[in-house]
């Protein structure tokens, strides 16, 4: 389970929408374990495929890594199927580092997803836990956290971003 380079922004991966995965095999679960080993070791608290390279419908979440209440997340081909209430907080993403913006996001939700095995589940969460799934779902549709903004925020982070890729410190 090697540590893979994140991809950054604005590599084509990160806005290209992932295709569901068909086949649970050994392959599959290499992946996750290469997520899992990349998303700690960063660290970060989610890590979807797109992130390191793969165009597959796969992330791995952990809102308290090594913490008390540590638990991992896979989730193959997720979904969210209810969400209630709204919070913003702020987010940052591993694949845009040095930039974090308050995002508003659902403020519980439930997802359906399948585990290594294929095999359907669904997940209640709410506060930073949905906040993470809904990040890592995101990934995989392509969408990133500053589609998410509005307004002068987006013009803002936009504008640093242009600056970032541009090699121009901000």
């Amino acid at each position: 389970m090697p540590v893979r380079p994140i991809v950054l922004y604005p590599d084509p991966i990160l806005r290209t929408p992932c295709p569901e995965v068909e086949t649970f095999d050994l392959r599959l679960a290499e992946l996750v374990d290469d997520l899992v080993a990349t998303m700690y070791a960063a660290p970060g608290v989610g890590l979807a495929a797109p992130q390191i390279g793969v165009g597959a419908r796969v992330a791995v979440v952990d809102v308290r890594p090594g913490g008390e209440g540590s638990e991992l997340h896979v989730l193959v081909n997720p979904r969210i199927v209810a969400s209630e209430g709204r919070e913003s907080d702020t987010e940052g993403c591993l694949s845009i580092p040095g930039l974090a913006e308050r995002v508003d996001r659902p403020e519980r939700i439930r997802i359906a997803a399948r585990d290594l095995r294929g095999e359907l589940f669904e997940v209640e969460a709410e506060g930073f836990l949905a906040r993470a799934f809904c990040h890592e779902i995101d990934h995989l549709d392509g969408i990133l956290f500053i589609d998410r903004l509005t307004g002068l925020r987006k013009e803002l982070a936009l504008r640093k971003l242009r600056r970032q890729t541009a090699g121009v410190p901000a």
